[in-house]
């Protein structure tokens, strides 16, 4: 295979095969498993293959978040053998976790824990996760007593497949397109809308013997059809943990957030055989339809992200200048054709990409607090 390394390998892992439909997706994730290859000292090998027999350790790039079973099957046994996460059940994750059942003993998927619930309730939104209709229907008169309500199927990403359901008969319409199968097994979560959000991004990535933290916000674009699109991050990361990211000037607003992330973050040891070496986590802070103004995570990431390219450029900055403690970096997601991005930008992706078309994906390191 040509591989000459004494230490081990990165590779690209798809164990379901759907994994990054668009081209890229998959681009951009083996331009991070190459670096991400840099920065552990082993070589890149691309997409895993489970006949090989790699010299070393092997050290994955998922897709997607992974199960126990099937990450230990290929020996993923701890953050350090992957950039992403492995959950016990395939609903954790999921948002489905954020919020509590309707009501106590109420049906949920296997391995559910009413213990998560109850430790992160102060750091999310008034909401519910439900999994069958009757508790749906539940969920949305208790909540819509104080205003509209946000359903929100719990696969889908940036938004996607969102409703905000302003009364009982507008609920009804939108279960009956729900697959109640699919329900039973994933669920759904019904939630207070806010209005005039801010959504943060709070986040830690653990690779070798680097640890960065970080807070930041995402920015919108649109694509080719004129729909609202991911556009890329804006990070300040530290070099530690969650205690280094505190320690900075922060407004009110982002201690706020960061303080919740990191309660959500702790209250994931209570489903065990968890570990994950990427977290990542959305905040929303607004206004919710009483005029209080809110603030609460809205979901997690244990896998590859948008973000991730400024995540690893930071990861680069602070193994090229150990005295470096915080840097600010940023990856950017434009569409249609562009100007070249700056000569000194790492770029992901700059073509045309059959189902999106013209795609510029690129990261840059700012200016940063020369905090040494």
């Amino acid at each position: 295979m040509g591989l000459h390394l004494a230490h081990g390998v990165v590779v690209e892992y798809s164990p379901h095969g759907s994994e990054f439909a668009d081209p890229h997706e998959r681009i951009t994730r083996a331009g991070v498993a190459q670096r991400l290859a840099t920065l552990t000292g082993f070589d890149y090998a691309g997409e895993y293959d489970p006949s090989a027999r790699y010299p070393g350790r092997v050290y994955f790039v998922p897709g997607n978040t992974l199960v126990g079973l099937e990450a230990a099957r290929v020996g993923i046994t701890g953050e350090h053998d992957l950039f992403g996460g492995v959950v016990p059940y395939p609903f954790v994750a999921t948002k489905a976790i954020t919020h509590p059942l309707v009501e106590p003993g109420a049906y949920a998927p296997q391995g559910w824990s009413d213990q998560f619930a109850c430790q992160v309730q102060s750091a999310v939104l008034e909401g519910y996760s439900v999994f069958t209709a009757e508790q749906a229907y539940a969920a949305g008169e208790r909540l819509l007593e104080h205003g509209p309500i946000r359903l929100k199927p719990v696969h889908a990403t940036a938004g996607r497949g969102q409703r905000v359901i302003r009364s009982l008969t507008e609920l009804a319409e939108a279960l009956a397109g729900v697959d109640a199968a699919e329900r039973a097994d994933a669920g759904l979560v019904l939630e207070e809308n806010l209005a005039a959000v801010t959504t943060y991004s709070v986040g830690q990535v653990r690779v070798a013997d680097l640890t960065a933290t970080y807070y930041g916000s995402q920015r919108l674009t649109t694509d080719r059809t004129g729909a609202e699109v991911y556009g890329g991050s804006d990070l300040v990361v530290a070099r530690g943990d969650f205690d280094a990211l505190v320690r900075l000037p922060l407004s009110e607003s982002i201690c706020t957030a960061v303080e919740q992330a990191r309660t959500y973050d702790a209250a994931t040891s209570v489903f065990p055989g968890l570990f994950a070496s990427r977290r990542n986590y959305d905040v929303a802070q607004g206004t919710n339809a009483r005029g209080q103004w809110r603030s609460g995570v809205l979901e997690q990431s244990w896998r590859i992200g948008g973000a991730t390219g400024a995540e690893i450029a930071a990861l680069e900055a602070f193994r090229a200048d150990p005295g470096l403690q915080v840097v600010h970096t940023s990856t950017f997601e434009v569409y249609g054709e562009s100007q070249a991005p700056p000569p000194h930008a790492t770029v992901y992706f700059r073509g045309v990409d059959e189902h999106v078309g013209w795609l510029t994906k690129y990261t840059l390191v700012r200016a940063h607090d020369d905090t040494r």
